[in-house]
């Protein structure tokens, strides 16, 4: 121990003082079973890969055209020359829009329903004053079943009853009150008037307009046979 501090300082080591140092040997990998290279490849790989569907595809051989707005959307038909001629308008290019079923112009009725000048005193006002005024306009004590071959007999301007949706009306009061004149009224009187009712002014609650004016309810005929 001495003598190796001695060298230490002296800076002369003995041979006794000399220290073995370790040495490192490079020992290369073995190689791989299937014979391939294992050192490490940090190039940066090819993509899409050699060996792949993308470039087995054939190249184009130039970029795509870029359409215009006139090739991306073609022209309205035209119509044809049988649809002109008939007056119907060709169906537009759109479902989105509601078909146009003809360009005529639509044909004026024939024959006009016009209003009759009523009296004075015998407006809608003055018909819904008398109802409530308390004056009879039924002509009966009570209602009753009526067959046609009943209804038949008050047909006159003086005694006239009408049969609308089943029910019997005396429209003797309302003659000088309906807006389309009396003479259109006594059409319907001694029958039954639904039909024609429906036909011409179908908008009108008969029950309100004429309930003052009820008699009965209108009922099939009977037979011959019956009691």
């Amino acid at each position: 121990m001495t003598s190796y501090l001695k060298s230490w300082f002296t800076g002369a080591p003995s041979a006794s003082a000399v220290l073995d140092v370790p040495t490192f040997l490079k020992v290369s990998p073995p190689a791989s079973d299937d014979g391939e290279d294992t050192e490490t490849d940090d190039s940066v790989p090819a993509f899409p890969a050699l060996n792949s569907a993308q470039r087995a595809a054939p190249t184009p051989s130039q970029a795509p055209l870029i359409l215009s707005d006139s090739a991306l959307m073609p022209p309205p038909p035209v119509p044809s020359l049988a649809s002109r001629i008939s007056g119907v308008a060709p169906r537009p290019a759109s479902s989105l829009l509601v078909p146009t079923s003809t360009t005529q112009r639509p044909q004026k009725p024939s024959k006009k329903r016009e209003k009759v000048a009523l009296s004075p005193g015998h407006s809608p006002l003055d018909w819904a004053a008398l109802k409530s005024s308390g004056v009879d306009l039924r002509g009966v004590d009570s209602l009753s079943r009526i067959p046609p071959s009943v209804l038949k007999q008050h047909r006159s301007k003086d005694d006239a009853w009408t049969a609308i949706n089943g029910k019997v009306y005396n429209i003797t009061p309302y003659l000088s009150f309906h807006p389309g004149g009396e003479r259109e009224l006594m059409r319907v009187a001694g029958r039954d008037g639904t039909h024609l009712f429906a036909s011409t002014h179908a908008w009108v609650n008969a029950d309100f307009m004429l309930d003052a004016c009820l008699v009965g309810f209108l009922i099939p005929e009977p037979s011959s046979d019956s009691p």
